[in-house]
This record gives structure tokens, sequence and C-alpha cells, in this order.
């Protein structure tokens, strides 16, 4: 029933993909205010996605957001509103504002997560392309699959990062999968658009063998972690690299069996003549003590910010 329902909810997104609107650039006070009726609503359904208690009423909420969304966007110039009061749907934009992305959680129950999502790319004519959530098909190695818009790695994007190549751009996607409720996913995937539809995952991210054999490509990144974790996976524009916490595997706690946490240290992918060479270890500084929140005057004598005495 749960996969019936899925479906159906695909429905009015799958029937906008190759829907033919006029836009124009702007929105005009009438469209606008008309725009900021229906996100009241959508920002209702939205939150009631993620929060409600009775999984009816959220798989309802679901089947209600789509055809709404698909509504909204149907305005001519609505690429050009921002849908700020949806606090759970991720909208990421690229550099260059050609596209952008929904994405959005489903929470069926303790063990299990659905995503939906769309592509509106910014052009005269409304093109949407529906992201239809198959992870839970795939069986193959997920960082090896090459993926279409009916076969999505479904995830939230919380990061989108533009890839400037010879060859054309390409753009890193930052996901988060709940997975289950021990253990969850952060992702980066690829998104390039080939013959004007997207694709996901390409052989982007290489590794260099140390034992002199060809180097290996993944076409995405996935870690799978403890949910009592905290992990990172993101661009970092100061350092110019992919940097993401090295794991290592544990005996869970709760009877959950073996999961990976952090174990401090960070490996990384540095961009090299457009594809992402991999760095083993990010910062090679250690600490004899860990840093503490707050100066230790060691019983010395100090003065507070009011100039008055006192020892610690």
């Amino acid at each position: 029933m749960k996969r019936v329902l899925f479906v159906l909810c695909l429905l009015g997104l799958g029937s906008a993909g190759t829907s033919v609107y006029g836009q124009s650039t702007g929105l005009s006070a009438e469209d606008r205010e008309a725009m900021g009726v229906v996100e009241d609503t959508l920002g209702l359904l939205a939150y009631a996605m993620i929060n409600d208690s009775i999984e009816e009423n959220r798989f309802g909420a679901v089947r209600a957001f789509i055809p709404k969304l698909v509504q909204a966007l149907k305005k001519p110039g609505s690429f050009d509103y921002p849908f700020s009061q949806l606090q759970t749907v991720s909208i990421q934009y690229p550099a260059d504002s050609t596209f952008r992305i929904f994405t959005w959680q489903l929470y069926v129950n303790k063990d299990e997560y659905r995503y939906y999502g769309a592509i509106q790319m910014n052009s005269d004519q409304l093109q949407l392309f529906p992201l239809r959530d198959r992870s839970f098909e795939i069986t193959g190695d997920l960082e090896q699959e090459v993926l279409s818009a009916d076969q999505w790695f479904g995830s939230v994007y919380y990061n989108l990062h533009t890839v400037s190549t010879p060859t054309g751009d390409y753009y890193l996607l930052f996901g988060f999968d709940g997975h289950e409720f021990f253990r969850k996913r952060k992702l980066v995937d690829v998104l390039r658009f080939v013959d004007g539809k997207p694709v996901f995952g390409a052989p982007v991210f290489v590794r260099q063998s140390t034992d002199g054999l060809a180097a290996t490509t993944k076409n995405r990144l996935v870690l799978e972690y403890s949910a009592t974790a905290s992990v990172r996976l993101n661009y970092d524009p100061a350092l110019n690299l992919l940097i993401f916490d090295h794991l290592m595997m544990v005996g869970g706690n709760y009877d959950e069996g073996p999961v990976n946490i952090p174990d401090g240290t960070y490996e990384a992918y540095e961009l090299a003549d457009g594809k992402w060479k991999y760095v083993e270890k990010v910062f090679h500084t250690w600490l004899d003590e860990p840093p503490r929140p707050e100066p230790v005057l060691q019983g010395r004598q100090g003065k507070d910010i009011f100039g008055n005495g006192g020892g610690r």
C-alpha cells in the first residue's frame, strides 16, 4: 500500500515533466499575491509531512502537496518566487541560477523514509523534471550507479556546488538520507544534463592506488554512519576541498550491530583538471591536550572584564 501511495504521489509531478507554460521575468503583483496564498497552504502541508503523528496524514499531506506545488510553478515567472516559508523543503540553486532543485522527506516510520524532488529549469517555458526515489530498489554498489531522474537516489540536499570544466559544468549535490533508525547516510551526488535531461552520477572521484595499480573512480560518495554520530561532509570554499570525516567501525551500544563513527581525522577530495583527487589526511596538527571551552589561569591571579581581580 505504501508503494502504491508513493506512485500516486508522483503522478502530479510526472504529468508536469514536459508541460509548457509561458514564463516571464518576474511575477506580477497579482500573481505574487496569489503565490503567497498557495505558499501558505504548501507550508502547512510540508510541516505535516514530517511532523504529523499519524502515518496516513503524512502520506495525505504529500499527495496534496505535489499538485499544489505544480500549480504554483505553472505561474509565469514562478522561478523568481523563493518559497521561503517552506522550512522543511530544501531549494538549492547553482551559481548561475540556470535551474533550482526542490527536495523533501516523508517520514514513513522509524526505519523508512521516502524522498521527493523536482528540478525546475530557468527557462521561458516551464521545464520541470520530477525525481522519483528508487533508492530502495538499488541492489548494486551505490557509489557506482549512474541514475536517471526516474531512478533517483533520494535525499534532501543541503548544499550545491558548481564545477566548471572545459567540456561543461556539472554539479555536486550534498544530501542527507535518514535511511533507518540506527544508521544515517550523507552523500555527494553528481548532477549533469545530458541531451537536456538530468543524469545522476559521474566518475569524477578518483583515488590513486598505493600499490601501483590503476586508480579507482566513484560516481558518487556515500557515508553511512551511526545515528548517534555527527558527520561532516561538505565543500569548504576556504580550502577548496571536499572534506569529510574519516569513519571507523565500532560495536553498537544498542544491539544494532557494527556502526561507523568519526575517529577525529578528516579525509578530502581536491579538484584537479575537472576531477576530484583523493587526499588521505587534511590536517596534520595534533594537540597534547584537547581544546578547552574557556581559558584556564591555573591558579594565577587575573582580572575580569571590569578590572576586578580574582583567581581561578
